[in-house]
């Protein structure tokens, strides 16, 4: 079993078994309260799927992309619950768990990924289809850009404003049984912080 968080759009935090699938899941598509809804919706899906800590394997983080402020939080929470439990951390891209679950639904082709990165921007990640287990086949991005700049016209596109914890464990599950890659452990903001390392003192005047 998995506990599955992301934080790169709402805030979704799921329970998944290889076997049996998504035991519990709660999703809120809310992008300004991640840091108030993160803990009540960790424990209640670990009540509803009846499970202790220690049964599970890992803890998958979606890396993002996403805003900065949301994304750190489920980042960081996945790792504190990873560390207290003592259990691995397995990151993968949020936007490989979007298109994974749009191919798992029978759907076929180019698939343009898309979430608000705010500022007048978008996230995106492209698709050419699925590998022989079924993961989707990542093409290029995830990238950041103007929504007129977007790429990849005659793809389908999906415009997602939440990305299910549960599809990202499933993923996470197959990705295991198949020997597939994960993600790099590190978040994907795409974009520079806007607080910047002062150069210098200040000069103190009387």
């Amino acid at each position: 079993m998995l506990l599955a968080i992301d934080s790169s759009t709402g805030t979704s935090v799921a329970v998944v078994d290889r076997d049996r699938g998504v035991l519990a899941e709660r999703t809120t598509g809310d992008t300004m309260s991640h840091a108030e809804v993160v803990g009540s919706l960790l424990r209640e899906v670990m009540q509803e799927a009846g499970v202790d800590a220690s049964a599970l394997s890992g803890v998958v983080c979606g890396m993002g992309p996403g805003p900065f402020t949301g994304l750190r939080i489920g980042i960081a929470a996945a790792r504190v619950f990873a560390l207290a439990a003592e259990k691995p951390l397995v990151p993968l891209v949020s936007h490989d768990a979007i298109a994974f679950d749009w191919y798992r639904s029978g759907n076929t082709g180019g698939l343009l990924v898309v979430t608000d990165a705010r500022r007048r921007e978008l996230y995106w990640s492209a698709y050419s289809g699925v590998d022989e287990h079924g993961a989707p086949v990542r093409i290029d991005g995830p990238g950041l850009a103007k929504p007129d700049e977007l790429g990849h016209s005659d793809f389908t596109r999906i415009d997602a404003t939440t990305v299910s914890a549960g599809s990202l464990g499933m993923l996470a599950e197959l990705l295991y049984s198949t020997g597939g890659s994960f993600a790099a452990d590190e978040a994907l903001y795409l974009r520079s912080p806007d607080a910047k390392p002062s150069l210098g003192g200040k000069r103190v005047t009387a």
